[in-house]
């Protein structure tokens, strides 16, 4: 079974935390990340260098000051779970033999290789396709946070 980490999982929530909050409040006020912490139970020091891990990647915008916080930097529809999970755990290989510096010392023999990369390039486009917006109940069944379980059903996919 394929697993996300943790912080994959908490950056996905603080991502939709911030979608919720942007939807329900024109003004687009910055979120603290105590508050965000606070709404899913997360532990606010390691939350606080996900959202810097996510704002380096330019996904989230840091604002400073006494009303500071954090913020999208796309619309929530324009940002997948994939480059959440990217960001924050690097590129995603289920394997050893495909990595970013090439291939295994056993790629001329191999014979699982072709249909591990198509598994790879499968969980790849279904995360790609997974928008933060996606993630966002409808205003009618929406809770305020503090009840919402931890994790955002997209912890694990069974391999």
């Amino acid at each position: 079974m394929l697993r996300l980490t943790k912080k994959a999982d908490y950056g996905l929530m603080a991502l939709k935390y911030l979608a919720e909050q942007s939807a329900f409040h024109a003004e687009g006020k910055a979120q603290s990340a105590k508050d965000i912490a606070e709404a899913y139970h997360i532990p606010p020091q390691l939350l606080a260098k996900i959202l810097q891990t996510l704002a380096k990647a330019g996904l989230l915008v840091s604002h400073a000051g006494t009303n500071g916080g954090y913020a999208l930097a796309r619309p929530s529809s324009e940002i997948t779970a994939f480059e959440v999970i990217r960001a924050i755990d690097g590129p995603l290989f289920i394997t050893s033999c495909i990595t970013i510096h090439g291939t295994c010392d056993l790629a001329g023999h191999c014979t699982i290789k072709e249909p591990l990369r198509k598994v790879n390039d499968s969980i790849k486009d279904l995360l790609s396709g997974i928008r933060i917006s996606d993630l966002i109940e409808p205003v009618d069944a929406a809770h305020s946070g503090a009840d919402a379980p931890v994790g955002g059903g997209l912890v694990s996919i069974a391999v």
